[in-house]
């Protein structure tokens, strides 16, 4: 009895987040993954599908005589195929040298699913699906 009237009701919680639009952190040139680059959420346009994820290593944008390099980050939603050509672009500055002005990108899906710097959002998708199926089996189960 339980579980006629549960399965339902989780089935739809579950999939009613991809009714709605994905959802992005935005920022644009900050110097750190904190503030406004993780506390600024944007609901995507429609056709949005995808994170995108921009980490930048130089000088200040305006020039300095002896300006000091640092990072800058960016975020915003975009398509799947912007992304992936903003980013097979920007692959061959992607060296991680500290004395060279060097981009990297990365594109993700999911709902903010651009939280971290490029390296750990792609795994961040795979880790909310399995506890999402986990926790619905665990329920399923408790209710047999």
């Amino acid at each position: 009895m339980y579980l006629q009237t549960l399965l339902p009701f989780c089935i739809i919680i579950i999939f009613s987040n991809s009714c709605n639009g994905l959802e992005c952190y935005v920022c644009d040139n900050q110097e750190e993954n904190k503030g406004k680059c993780v506390t600024t959420i944007k609901t995507c346009d429609y056709g949005e599908d995808i994170c995108l994820t921009e980490l930048k290593w130089g000088s200040t944008p305006y020039w300095q005589e002896g300006a000091l390099k640092q990072y800058y980050i960016s975020k915003r939603c975009s398509t799947k195929n912007k992304c992936l050509r903003y980013r097979s672009s920007n692959m061959a500055t992607c060296s991680h040298i500290w004395w060279q002005d060097w981009k990297c990108s990365e594109c993700c899906k999911g709902d903010r699913c651009n939280y971290f710097i490029i390296s750990g959002s792609s795994r961040m998708k795979s880790m909310t699906a399995f506890s999402m199926w986990t926790s619905l089996f665990a329920i399923v189960r408790f209710f047999q």
